[in-house]
C-alpha cells in the first residue's frame, strides 16, 4: 500500500471504538469460518477459507500496520 491509502486509514485505526469493533467483526467471522473448514469435504474450498481467516487476522495488526506505512 501508498503512503497516502495508510495515511487515509489512520481514522479509523485510531478511533478505539471502530477498531474495537472491527476486531469483533473479524473475530466473530473467523469463529463462523473455522466452523465451515471443520465440515468442509472440497480441499480448493477449506484453501479458500484458510486464506479469508489468514486476511481477518491481520485486521488485528492492521493498526501497527497502517501507524508505521503513514510515516
Amino acid at each position: 500500500m501508498d503512503k497516502l491509502l495508510y495515511r487515509t486509514l489512520l481514522p479509523l485505526v485510531n478511533d478505539k471504538d471502530s477498531y474495537t469493533i472491527l476486531v469483533e467483526y473479524s473475530e466473530a467471522r473467523i469463529s463462523t469460518l473455522l466452523h465451515q473448514i471443520s465440515t468442509e469435504p472440497d480441499m480448493d474450498k477449506v484453501k479458500s477459507i484458510q486464506g479469508a481467516i489468514r486476511e481477518l487476522r491481520r485486521i488485528k495488526t492492521l493498526r501497527d500496520e497502517v501507524i508505521a506505512g503513514a510515516k
